[in-house]
């Protein structure tokens, strides 16, 4: 039996599964990285007494411009994953070992025009595309590959 993780030792994070009218979810490719296992779902880090739907909300934004949203759902409890070893980077310099992660699924109730990958000037994605739910697993890095898994069968229910 293994043992649940010190949850002090993950940084806390929210990330979004934005659905549009067809049940398809809304994919960024991760910008200045190789095409391979980089598309990923919005996601970001919860700022210190911050509501965590409000940090989804602010997330998506941020990332993608959108605001045109109706809430489907959320996910129970945290969703955990490491970072892999000699990952580096800020958060894993900050003592972080992973993330923790509630997720959160909104239905898209905008244009597509809306969608402005420079919305906040930090870019995070330098591309989109609208995908299967099922595709999740094999789009993104392998150490977020568990984590993805919890969250597309906790959504399943909403796709396509």
């Amino acid at each position: 039996m293994t043992s649940a993780p010190d949850l002090s030792l993950y940084r806390p994070n929210v990330g979004v599964v934005l659905f549009n009218a067809q049940g398809q979810v809304w994919y960024g490719h991760r910008a200045g990285t190789e095409a391979s296992g980089n598309w990923q779902f919005p996601q970001g880090g919860v700022d210190k007494g911050e509501d965590l739907e409000a940090a989804a909300r602010r997330e998506l934004y941020e990332e993608t411009g959108v605001t045109s949203v109706e809430p489907l759902g959320r996910t129970e409890g945290w969703i955990v994953y490491d970072f892999p070893v000699g990952f580096g980077g800020s958060k894993q310099a900050r003592g972080f070992s992973g993330q923790k992660q509630v997720w959160f699924a909104y239905r898209f109730t905008g244009e597509e025009a809306e969608i402005d990958l420079e919305a906040h000037g930090e870019v995070e994605f330098d591309a989109w595309r609208w995908g299967d739910l099922s595709e999740a697993c094999d789009l993104i890095v392998p150490f977020k590959r568990e984590a993805y898994a919890q969250v597309a069968q906790a959504f399943a229910h909403l796709a396509a």
